[in-house]
């Protein structure tokens, strides 16, 4: 049977519940394996007497004369040194103790490593024409197809897959349709819960070994190979060969089940082109591997350091499918390969490194029991009728027999909106709680009646007057040519009813008017001053309602009513007194505008003064701003151009092969090395001008809050004065 990795990792009705290891962290092992030649240097590479510790010790170069600091001599401490070893040894030190764990549960990850040639395919796949010299995978699968006949206990079901990266695209290399190396298009990398999965990857269950060899076998003739001057037979790609274990326990087998997988990773040799002569499409396969051995070697390097938050596992096909096997959830053990001969000393250096920073990595397996989901509702449903019923002892104990913790009643809801309704009225000081239910329903009541109000306001407000968002300024400048509002946002009309009084009505002093009047607007009442006498307190509150959009219809009709009230009075009066009013009638206060400009010049001067300074400092702020942001923008694109120019430089290094120091590190040229140094130049000013720009933010926001305030202030003054002007030409007229 065929299934792909969504099929496996979906978990259709399945809950992951994970068992804690007795160790919370386990570190990578690490492990040396020695191939065997016979031009082994002795005198340059040398073991330990415990097999865990190798020496390496290189003569000084007379030709650089006497002056040479040059380093000479390394000593690694690892796992364990294979040197002169058997397979059934190698096995055994390697990888039976990571298989017998994952037939309990736990993943596992099994990785070569090392320079081309050194032996990482043999020790992982084994050479074919001896039995006694099988590798690593066909041993792991014996292993694992005989735990299965042996276990009484459990079912245990098995199935395998094989994976090719080649020049950064996946291949499924145990696919029934015929490859033509252009790579599945639907075969991608995915993260999930349950860990990292390639979709579109095939996988077969297997039952016997025999059927799982033949996959191995099928794969290894898919595989990509070359020959070049250092390996007739190199493997150009890095190939995955994963085994899947999912055990039942006979007892709870539609139950729970115990999932893993053992990941068996053969990696392509480094190559130093200098050495292997790699031409064309050679050439380019060792570019490919180098630069994702190079991310691989950088994602170690992220892991083993304690204070770094980000892991870059995206940075290639190879490192993001190891998310898992590095620092995650799995024994990882490395096998680093190295070559005996003097020659290959460097390499074996890298090696050894590359060995010894895994070491630094933690990882941290669990047990992956999986729970059915029916399963685990029905359980938690138990335990929750368990765990009422402690509650009702323990009520009961206390005298609280009549609490109950079942969802509440449409009757206990009805209740509990009374009980609100007549808090609310005042008719009652306390409502009725006694559990955790009741308390929020009280406050889905007292939410719902405030929804509720807030919705009434509104469609009252809306049927009565005309809503104006200040910051809709089309809607704004709509209202300011209909008339509605000044320039300055000021009410000079309102909606009465459905009409709109938006211009004053003309002033008229002609003694004898009808003493029926048509009603009028606020603004129409204020500027009929001489035709109506108002009381100091009617007239505070017409002038107050001037400033505000909306003022309740009840309020108007009120005000409207006393104002036609006191007309009439003063039509009734003798006509003899008139002559004598006519003749003391001031002039028409100003218009709006003229007014507000007359009195920023007079009484408001000195706030004008101020508010003009503020908007001032304010638009020289805006204008800094502008341009120290458009020198970040610069800036951007300057390193933009820089790391282009880094990135191609070091695409060419890595094709001509990277050259390091006696310390490892890589050696680079006198252009890279002064685009680096420009690049940090900049990296710099711009810090410095984000945190300028980052300051006249701070101050523009102020000074926008000092010219707002300004602004109101002087509004606010104007509108008290022209008030004052109104109440002395009414007192006046009275």
């Amino acid at each position: 049977m065929v299934q792909t990795g969504e099929d496996v990792f979906s978990g259709e009705t399945a809950s992951n519940v994970f068992v804690k290891m007795d160790t919370a962290e386990k570190r990578v092992h690490a492990f040396v394996r020695v191939k065997p030649t016979a031009d082994f240097a002795q005198d340059v590479i040398k073991f330990g007497r415990d097999n865990k510790s190798i020496d390496i010790y290189i003569k000084k170069d007379a030709k650089k004369g006497v002056v040479n600091n040059r380093r000479t001599d390394w000593s690694f401490r690892l796992d364990g040194v294979l040197h002169n070893a058997s397979q059934d040894l190698a096995y055994e030190t390697v990888a039976e103790k990571l298989v017998s764990e994952a037939l309990n549960g736990y993943n596992g990850t099994i990785m070569c490593y090392g320079q081309t040639g050194a032996g990482k395919t043999y020790t992982m796949t084994g050479a074919t024409a001896d039995y006694k010299h099988r590798g690593i995978i066909p041993r792991a699968i014996q292993q694992v197809l005989k735990a299965t006949t042996r276990c009484v206990d459990r079912f245990i079901t098995v199935r395998v897959s094989y994976l090719e990266i080649y020049n950064e695209t996946l291949f499924d290399l145990l696919s029934t349709m015929t490859s033509s190396r252009t790579g599945d298009a639907q075969m991608a990398v995915v993260d999930c819960p349950q860990g990292v999965y390639v979709k579109g990857l095939s996988i077969h269950t297997v039952s016997h070994e025999e059927d799982a060899l033949n996959l191995l076998f099928e794969g290894e003739t898919n595989r990509v190979i070359a020959e070049h001057a250092l390996n007739k037979n190199s493997s150009r790609s890095h190939c995955i060969f994963t085994i899947y274990i999912e055990s039942r326990f006979r007892v709870f087998s539609d139950v729970k089940h115990v999932t893993s997988k053992i990941n068996l990773i053969d990696l392509a040799g480094s190559e130093r082109l200098s050495k292997t002569g790699s031409e064309g499409q050679v050439l380019k396969e060792a570019t490919y591997i180098n630069k994702s051995l190079s991310f691989l070697e950088q994602i170690v390097i992220a892991l083993g350091d304690p204070k770094r938050d980000h892991i870059p596992f995206r940075q290639s096909k190879l490192t993001h499918v190891l998310k898992d096997s590095l620092g995650g959830n799995c024994n990882t053990v490395l096998v680093a390969n190295i070559c005996g001969e003097a020659v290959h000393v460097e390499e074996t250096l890298s090696s050894l490194r590359f060995a010894t920073r895994m070491k630094w990595i933690t990882t941290e397996p669990v047990i992956n029991e999986t729970c059915d989901a029916e399963w685990m509702v029905k359980t938690l449903e138990k335990e929750i009728v368990f765990l009422k019923r402690e509650l009702a002892m323990h009520d009961s104990l206390v005298n609280r027999s009549l609490v109950t913790y079942d969802p509440l009643t449409e009757i206990q809801i009805a209740d509990i909106k009374s009980q609100v309704q007549k808090y609310l009225e005042g008719s009652i000081d306390e409502i009725d709680i006694v559990n955790i239910r009741q308390v929020q329903e009280v406050f889905k009541q007292f939410k719902l009646l405030v929804s509720q109000q807030e919705q009434e306001v509104e469609a009252r407000l809306r049927s009565k007057y005309a809503l104006i968002d200040k910051n809709d300024f089309a809607a704004v400048a709509a209202a300011q040519k209909a008339g509605l509002v000044d320039v300055d946002g000021l009410v000079v009309g309102e909606m009465d009813g459905q009409d709109s009084g938006t211009e004053a009505a003309p002033f008229s002093s002609k003694h004898g008017e009808k003493k029926t009047k048509p009603r009028k607007t606020k603004e129409q009442g204020t500027k009929e001053g001489i035709g109506t006498s108002l009381s100091g307190k009617e007239l505070d509150a017409l002038l107050q309602s001037k400033s505000q959009v909306m003022n309740s219809t009840k309020d108007l009709d009120a005000k409207e009513g006393a104002r036609n009230q006191d007309a009439a009075n003063v039509d009734a009066q003798p006509s003899q007194a008139a002559p004598v009013r006519d003749s003391q009638k001031p002039s028409s206060p100003p218009p709006k505008p003229v007014a507000f400009e007359q009195f920023k010049k007079e009484c408001g001067s000195e706030i004008n003064r101020i508010f003009k300074e503020n908007k001032s400092i304010l638009l020289a702020r805006k204008k800094r701003s502008s341009t120290v942001e458009q020198r970040l923008n610069l800036i951007k694109h300057e390193m933009e151009g820089i790391k282009e120019a880094l990135g191609a430089q070091r695409q060419e290094r890595w094709q001509q092969g990277e050259y390091v120091d006696e310390k490892g590190q890589i050696i680079i040229d006198e252009e890279e090395f002064l685009l680096i140094m420009k690049l940090k130049d900049l990296k710099k000013e711009y810090r410095s001008d984000y945190a300028e720009l980052q300051d006249l933010k701070a101050e523009i926001q102020y000074c926008q809050h000092l010219v707002d305030q300004c602004r109101n202030k002087l509004v606010s003054d104007s509108l008290t004065g022209n008030d004052t002007l109104l109440l002395d030409q009414a007192t006046r007229c009275t």
